[in-house]
């Protein structure tokens, strides 16, 4: 009946090790949670089951069903999944609308990010099913600009969004907060010609990426946002700029792979995180540390250099 978390790991990765340090620390906080881990490779039909693709991958379950999934090495939401649903386990003899409500803004939220959103299996440049590929590959036909959300990244939106929705199978296309189908009613809307006037025309990558960059006038591309960094080298770049005192903003790279990919071309810029001031690009980490030592970096920051 408790929480049973399973961590699937490969001891040549050392992103898993450190995760495996993570998960005994976790281990002394929660004792009530059983923590496993599961080499991948040594059981690759259980590897296949779950759709194991990558290591770090953490599966959560509780009375056998699985309920929750972190595929990568994201410390900080290793633990706040496991706090909720260590904390939910307890919670649960009682009845609550809150993790529900929870939930229902989440997903509104979500399905609202962007003009065109599609909940798929995978990414754009990755689908992980045909239909998700088949669907992918209608929407570029079109010329559609679309933002995905990867619903094996998520367990409880990949649940939530079919009760949500009141649509059991992925992929699942929305238009301006509203759903218009999976990948039948797609390509009927394709052949009937409707298609192209549901769906917003993509913006120009470039026009999209140079409205992006002049969002703020301290604009951050990074992994994760200033609340949760998802990685090193974003995390040390807010730091820094949070001793500066200067409001910027932030996008996620890991939400959007045309902008993640796109933007390395645009600036001529192959790593993250970037900084721009005024629609400039500053540069990663490396230089910004430099600025900062060398007492330049506020200035630019105020847009006075």
């Amino acid at each position: 009946r408790s929480l049973v978390v399973v961590h699937f790991w490969a001891p040549w990765a050392p992103q898993c090790v450190q995760m495996n340090e993570v998960m005994a620390t976790l281990a002394k906080e929660h004792p009530q949670v059983t923590f496993v881990k599961l080499e991948a490779e040594a059981v690759p039909e259980v590897s296949e089951k779950y759709e194991i693709s990558s290591v770090p991958t953490f599966l959560f379950f509780k009375n056998s069903q699985k309920v929750d999934r972190l595929d990568g090495a994201h410390a900080p939401e290793l633990t706040k999944k496991v706090q909720r649903h260590a904390s939910g386990s307890a919670v649960c003899a009682g009845p609550s609308d809150g993790p529900k409500e929870d939930l229902s803004v989440r997903l509104k939220q979500l399905i609202n990010a962007a003009p065109c959103m599609l909940f798929m299996k995978g990414s754009p440049k990755e689908p992980r099913c045909g239909f998700s590929k088949q669907m992918v590959e209608i929407l570029n036909k079109h010329g559609i600009s679309f933002s995905s959300f990867d619903i094996f990244s998520d367990e409880e939106v990949r649940q939530g969004l079919k009760t949500y929705s009141n649509w059991p199978t992925y992929p699942q296309l929305y238009v301006a907060g509203e759903l218009i189908g999976g990948l039948d009613i797609i390509k009927e809307l394709e052949a009937s010609g409707e298609l192209d006037s549901v769906c917003p025309k993509a913006q120009k990558l470039e026009d999209r990426l140079k409205t992006l960059i002049n969002k703020a006038p301290v604009m951050l591309f990074m992994k994760g946002n200033k609340q949760t960094a998802k990685c090193g080298f974003s995390k040390q770049i807010i730091e820094i700029i949070n001793s500066t005192g200067i409001d910027y903003e932030t996008f996620d790279i890991l939400e959007d792979e045309e902008v993640r990919q796109g933007l390395k071309t645009y600036s001529n810029w192959p790593t993250y995180p970037q900084l721009y001031v005024k629609g400039e690009l500053v540069g990663g980490l490396d230089i910004v540390k430099e600025l900062k030592e060398n007492g330049e970096l506020l200035p630019i920051l105020k847009g006075e250099n």
